[in-house]
């Protein structure tokens, strides 16, 4: 096994050799709260006033990440973080129109707890910029916090605790390649490992791309070319020749060297998260990256986006390539999870979707397989990877906690619909055009919420529902 793990390093095909997404990674042992933590008065406030630092990376209390015994994400930091959002997000939104009550999970107590959100008539969601407050992610201390770390030598738990909560946009294209783990955290070595990398990406076009293909390698090319000029059609960025030109290179080469899945539909949207993240290192002024004219940039800025896009695209669907193998087992899996959860959450509303005979699989597939990118706006959807990418490789079991919490965030919503159809239409086109990274915030917080109630209970993660 030794000789051919060494082999495999060398090897064109690429190999996987994470955890099965969506199955509980190795638990340590995690201490029972105190006894005055498990009085009926203990709220999630009790719990952040005994935080007293939500950036503090010393805390003790820390979890194991799966596969990297040296790098633990602080629970103290974690919590912390989702209780200020919850907390600023209580009375009003950003758009300062009235909220109406829903209630949440108390993860310390389980009682129900009072918040509320502005929920807008439905339709369908349609492709606008995610508008960002001045709490949000490119707050000036924010962006001075992630400035400091990066000067010094970052740790691979500190950013990643740094980074859970939102990253700023101008430090965001190296916390993300650094967080991809395709750029190394020793200074020293960034250099020459980006140039090697980016050199090897156009390598492997020039050998793969413009070669003669065989009869599969054709219906690959020509399934991605249809699919990429279908992406985000009210975008005028992705409708430029360039551009599309670029998402079949990075598609076809990653097809090519993950043979045991290929191209699935829906990896083209996960590339354009990565592609404007690196995009908007070059674009000057803050311009809106949506309306920019790529062919205003160098070829060599052309080529550096490109070749990084592919590399952080690869990194990140190494820990959930079961998504896309034959039949796409893993995301069957996380479906029949979904519901189990959504069983034990909130068993009204599970009801309530199966006596009108909606299955799970028929709006959660494109959830788990497109990672929420065409339920949200993309600057949303690039503030969401902001917590995948700091989650590593716990990302898998936690893209399932969003997505419960996506689902009950609109549970008023599809509770007033009596019928299949419209339960149907909703749940397909959730209005999320108002959305801002504020509710995304909320959003992975409720996650948070999820993940840590059912921590030491994770039955719905090994769901025996029959998979016929």
């Amino acid at each position: 096994m030794d000789k051919d793990s060494d082999h495999d390093k060398t090897s064109f095909w690429k190999k996987n050799a994470r955890t099965v997404p969506g199955r509980p990674s190795p638990k340590k042992d995690v201490k029972p709260p105190s006894k005055s933590k498990q009085s009926g008065s203990t709220s999630f406030q009790d719990f952040q006033a005994s935080v007293s630092d939500a950036w503090e990376i010393d805390d003790d209390d820390f979890c194991i990440i799966s596969g990297l015994e040296s790098t633990k994400i602080s629970k103290k930091v974690s919590q912390s973080a989702a209780i200020n959002v919850l907390n600023s997000h209580r009375f009003i939104t950003d758009s300062g129109l009235p909220e109406k009550p829903v209630s949440f999970i108390n993860p310390s107590t389980s009682d129900n707890v009072e918040s509320t959100r502005y929920s807008p008539i439905p339709g369908r969601p349609k492709q606008m910029r995610c508008r960002n407050t001045p709490q949000d992610e490119d707050s000036e201390s924010k962006l001075k916090r992630f400035e400091i770390y990066l000067s010094n030598t970052p740790t691979l738990q500190g950013l990643c605790e740094l980074s859970w909560s939102g990253i700023p946009v101008k430090v965001r294209p190296i916390v993300w390649r650094l967080l991809s783990g395709y750029l190394p955290m020793n200074l020293e070595r960034r250099n020459n490992v980006l140039e090697r990398k980016r050199q090897d990406y156009w390598s492997l076009v020039d050998k793969y791309y413009y070669a003669d293909h065989d009869e599969n390698e054709r219906d690959i090319k020509h399934q991605i070319n249809i699919d990429v000029p279908r992406m985000n059609p009210t975008v005028p960025l992705f409708q430029q020749k360039t551009v599309q030109a670029i998402f079949e290179r990075i598609l076809f080469i990653w097809s090519t060297r993950h043979p045991a899945s290929g191209y699935v539909q829906g990896i083209n949207d996960l590339v354009t998260p990565f592609y404007v993240v690196f995009l908007q290192e070059y674009i000057p002024n803050n311009q809106a990256f949506e309306t920019f004219k790529v062919d205003t940039l160098s070829e060599e800025a052309l080529k550096i986006i490109e070749a990084d896009s592919f590399w952080c695209l690869s990194k990140f669907l190494d820990g959930i390539q079961d998504n896309y193998v034959f039949a796409q087992i893993g995301i069957q899996k996380k479906v029949l999870q979904l519901e189990e959860l959504i069983t034990r959450v909130d068993e009204t509303l599970h009801r309530h979707l199966k006596s009108h005979n909606v299955s799970y699989l028929q709006f959660s597939f494109r959830w788990l397989n497109n990672l929420l990118t065409r339920e949200l706006p993309l600057r949303c959807t690039i503030r969401l990877w902001d917590t995948y990418l700091a989650e590593s490789d716990n990302f898998a079991s936690f893209q399932l906690y969003v997505c419960a919490a996506f689902l009950l965030y609109w549970k008023e919503d599809l509770m007033h619909q009596n019928d299949f159809q419209g339960l149907l239409i909703l749940l397909q086109n959730l209005p999320t055009q108002v959305w801002s990274s504020s509710q995304v915030s909320l959003l992975v917080a409720e996650a948070y919420k999820l993940k840590y109630v059912f921590a030491d209970a994770p039955n719905h993660l090994q769901s025996n529902r029959s998979e016929s």
